[in-house]
């Protein structure tokens, strides 16, 4: 129990520390890295170590009493506490990486903005509706309004935190509805001659083509005059944070499991015998068994791995959710070797087999021929378009008295590369 609470502790002093200071909540979805941000990592980063070793050790007991035939209840309750433990102190470490690198992106927040002229208009837009035509750089016919490059960016950020696969997968911007990519199926053949042989004509390389088009992704967050009208609002981070939750969620859904109708293919759709299994040039994500017809096996994890070409090994990593974790943290290899291990030091993640670890919360749980696990570059596998801007329409209408601002962004997605992708079924 005293584990337990030092555990929670160090979550709560890690949580303090990056999401307010002192009695002063920070608006939802703002990224706050405190000037000892390192020091706070670190010390988090040494209570997981020391979970973790605790563990460990009450893991290797409750093993070691289970052979003797001597199983306890309340020794493996102890090992499911620590492990839970683990997780929440391993899950903190990873959201304040994850905090860290967002406030470093375009210098952080001491650049300050690009466009100061325009952010005052686009305030003022928000506020009243009225904007100076000088300042109007982005209002349309019918009343709506582009947010500043700057305030754009920042919701991009804020998404980066919250939705792993955009932090995980490659982005492409474009300027036009949809996206469509070649593919070289090779197909050239060559052959071996003398020096006065005839050269007979080789086989050329074939191409296929994916498009990838853009659904639209909206929110429409509200507020009354009077609270607009309050100086001491901050709009941008009041709007930026309704938008990053609603959008976050719904791109969270999509990258894994969207059916392309208005939205993105999702990764988990390019599998065999997903849906989409048969959309790529290339094929689909191929499959390895977890040899267990219910559950993880160390031996299909480290087929897993192997399984991936070495030249795609460089930068991959695994995704999965937290159940899925907590049930790898458990498994050793033929030397009594964790595979799970935590993260080391600011920055890394967890890892397994030497990996890193994402958590992904829409990946599906461990149960009979699930996909709970997908292992690779997910750089090169999978591509997030987004059709460049946001949008902002002020409506003082539809609901008074209160303002609304429908935000929508479009955006899609699908395979880029089954080749640099594995996914772990969960079958005998």
């Amino acid at each position: 129990m005293k584990k337990a609470m030092i555990a929670s502790a160090l979550v709560a002093h890690a949580m303090a520390a990056y999401g307010a200071q002192a009695n002063q909540p920070v608006p939802r979805g703002i990224v706050s890295v405190s000037a000892d941000a390192g020091t706070e990592v670190k010390a988090l980063i040494e209570g997981v170590n020391k979970a973790f070793a605790d563990f460990k050790a009450e893991h290797s007991k409750q093993l070691e009493d289970v052979k003797k035939g001597q199983a306890d209840a309340l020794q493996a309750l102890q090992v499911d506490r620590i492990n839970t433990e683990v997780a929440k102190l391993q899950a903190a470490v990873d959201d304040a990486n994850l905090k860290i690198a967002a406030a470093q992106m375009n210098g952080g927040a001491a650049a300050g903005l690009k466009d100061k002229e325009y952010t005052e208009a686009f305030n003022a837009h928000f506020k009243k509706g009225e904007v100076q035509a000088a300042l109007n750089k982005g209002a349309a016919q019918e009343g709506g309004y582009l947010a500043p490059t700057e305030w754009d960016r920042t919701i991009t950020d804020r998404l980066v935190v919250v939705s792993p696969m955009r932090a995980l997968c490659a982005v492409q911007p474009i300027s036009t509805n949809g996206f469509t990519k070649l593919f070289n199926n090779r197909g050239t053949t060559s052959g071996w001659v003398g020096e006065t042989d005839g050269r007979a004509q080789t086989a050329t390389p074939t191409f296929g083509s994916l498009t990838y088009n853009t659904g639209e992704l909206y929110a429409n967050p509200a507020a009354t005059q009077q609270m607009l009208d309050d100086s001491a609002i901050n709009l941008e981070a009041w709007l930026g944070g309704e938008v990053e939750t609603e959008f976050s969620l719904q791109e969270g859904i999509a990258f894994l499991t969207g059916n392309g109708n208005n939205k993105p293919n999702g990764l988990l759709t390019y599998i065999t015998g997903g849906a989409n299994a048969a959309a790529h040039p290339w094929g689909d994500i191929k499959t390895v068994k977890s040899q267990s017809a219910a559950a993880l096996t160390a031996d299909g994890l480290i087929d897993l791995v192997h399984e991936l070409p070495g030249e795609y090994t460089g930068n991959a990593r695994a995704i999965m959710n937290r159940n899925t974790q907590k049930a790898i943290r458990k498994l050793k290899d033929g030397e009594g070797n964790y595979l799970w291990q935590p993260s080391f030091q600011a920055g890394a993640p967890a890892t397994m087999l030497g990996y890193g670890i994402t958590e992904v919360a829409g990946m599906p749980d461990v149960a009979a021929n699930s996909k709970p696990i997908v292992f690779g570059d997910f750089k090169r596998g999978y591509v997030i378009v987004d059709r460049v801007g946001i949008r902002v329409l002020r409506d003082p209408f539809t609901n008074k008295p209160y303002i609304h601002f429908y935000t929508t962004k479009r955006v899609g997605g699908g395979l880029l590369n089954p080749d640099v992708l594995k996914a772990l079924t969960i079958s005998a």
